[in-house]
């Protein structure tokens, strides 16, 4: 189970991009899971809820935003969101495609309180 290392490095960030102060609060942890990064989001939450029990972060909210996959067409130019694995152009059939998203996983924004 991977998630749990991410949801620890996920703990990691967060507490380097924290300000000096100690008695900062973080409200929530905003994070970009995309379908092709084979993070499972239920588990990451999971994973998440266990690391931060009886800690700082126990009342820290855990974000996903689910990022689809995008392709681009090296044929024709046109650019697509995707829900399948076949990864072809909608328009042409072509397999001459690039991926512009859908492999993220950062956290995006982390908001105090």
């Amino acid at each position: 189970m991977h998630e749990l290392s991410i949801a620890q490095s996920i703990i990691d960030i967060v507490t380097q991009h924290l300000p000096n102060n100690n008695h900062t609060h973080v409200k929530s942890v905003i994070i970009r899971i995309g379908k092709l990064s084979n993070v499972l989001p239920d588990s990451l939450s999971f994973c998440f809820e266990a690391i931060i029990k009886d800690t700082n972060f126990e009342k820290t909210e855990l974000v996903i935003k689910i990022i689809p996959i995008t392709i681009e067409c090296k044929h024709c130019g046109k650019v697509s969101e995707t829900e399948s694995y076949n990864f072809s152009c909608p328009s042409c059939e072509s397999t001459n495609i690039s991926v512009i998203s859908g492999n993220d996983l950062n956290v995006e924004e982390i908001e105090l309180e």
